[in-house]
């Protein structure tokens, strides 16, 4: 087993219980008591300090990571952590954002774009990752009208149009 990342602590202890007590919740408020156990060596291994607190030897390194690289303040943010997809490239973006802002050519179903983008790009890609990914990206829905039918004769609506 490798020996655990070594790393100065900036704040001192009287810093961090004040701190401590500023936290809204008790997670942040977590964190803050490990830096402060890991300032005051009391546990003679990182182990038992992570079965005091109830968490993993792995949510230890990456606090140990969290603080290392942002501090204090990238400890205690909630912020999400945005990564690109890997699957979905950026021409399959554009191919699918023309498809489904495509009045004439849209997509049916998640199923359909599915398949649309296996055929398409040679790329499998999981129904539940596509569909969220649409979501997000789109805002699609499952039974979101269309702007316009995609049979729809554009001629027909022009004769109608003209005669009412």
């Amino acid at each position: 087993m490798a020996k655990p990342q070594e790393f100065a602590i900036k704040e001192s202890v009287a810093e961090l219980v004040s701190l401590r007590k500023k936290q809204p919740n008790f997670r942040f408020e977590k964190r803050i008591i490990w830096l402060i156990e890991l300032q005051g060596k009391k546990f003679k291994t990182r182990k038992k300090l992570c079965e005091y607190l109830s968490i993993s030897t792995r949510t230890q390194q990456r606090w140990t990571k969290e603080y290392i690289t942002n501090g204090i303040q990238g400890l205690l943010s909630d912020q999400p952590k945005n990564k690109k997809s890997k699957i979905i490239t950026e021409q399959i973006h554009n191919g699918l954002s023309a498809r489904v802002n495509s009045s004439d050519n849209g997509f049916l179903s998640y199923w359909d774009a599915q398949q649309w983008v296996c055929s398409e790009y040679k790329v499998e890609v999981k129904y539940h990752l596509l569909r969220q990914y649409l979501i997000k990206h789109f805002k699609t829905k499952l039974k979101s009208p269309r702007k316009s039918h995609y049979k729809k004769d554009d001629q027909a609506v022009n004769a109608f149009l003209k005669t009412s």
